[in-house]
């Protein structure tokens, strides 16, 4: 499930030019028993299968043996909503652990004692948290020094400033009768920069009005 998001694109790259490393580790492989089992039936009766704590601590402090990490987060639907701002300090740090959620959850020990931050990327809930920390780590990557070709791009992005991004075009000038703006064409940089400013604000206040607060 995770090979194809962090396989490709700006992740494969910045990856190949040694910008960032991304180690997938499966639980199994810290699992004590004879079958590499990692879930049980939880404690009170309740329906699902729930992730041990054993191995996911065993897990940990075996990557921690070979290096120190600045947050051991873990995707969960009811953490702190993920957003641009969290992408870039995460960006800053320099190790990472995402552990990733399964069948009905991880035994809440984990969370008490082990996890230093819990992130959500959005209210539903997912089979799995393997797709979150994908975006996660794809959402943090792209912000790395040289991962995107073009640095000013990213500076520019939806949420970076609170604003959502202006509209934005491309030839041929006219399509099927359909112009584009006469501003972008005109050259005058100072005029379309606060076009475009203004098109944020205006694109922010009507489709979401609460990054404005």
């Amino acid at each position: 499930m995770l090979e194809s998001p962090l396989g490709c694109s700006i992740v494969r790259r910045a990856c190949d030019k040694g910008l960032a490393e991304i180690h997938v580790h499966n639980l199994r492989d810290y699992s004590t028993g004879r079958y590499r089992k990692v879930d049980d039936y939880p404690f009170g009766g309740d329906a699902g299968m729930v992730i041990q704590i054993e191995p996911v601590d065993r897990c940990l402090n075996a990557l921690k043996a070979q290096r120190d990490y600045d947050e051991v987060i873990f995707t969960a639907p009811d953490g702190e909503v993920f957003n641009q701002k969290i992408a870039n300090s995460l960006s800053m740090l320099k190790n990472i652990v995402i552990l990733c959620g399964h069948y009905k959850g991880i035994d809440y020990r984990i969370r008490e004692h082990l996890i230093t931050r819990e992130i959500s990327v959005g209210d539903y809930v997912l089979t799995g948290g393997e797709m979150p920390a994908a975006i996660i780590t794809d959402a943090i990557v792209r912000l790395l020094p040289g991962a995107i070709g073009d640095e000013q791009s990213a500076l520019s992005d939806s949420f970076q400033d609170n604003l959502l991004e202006p509209p934005v075009y491309t030839r041929p000038a006219v399509y099927n009768g359909w112009s584009v703006p006469e501003i972008l064409l005109s050259g005058h940089q100072a005029r379309i920069d606060a076009w475009k400013h203004e098109q944020s604000l205006e694109r922010t206040a009507r489709l979401r009005p609460e990054l404005l607060k």
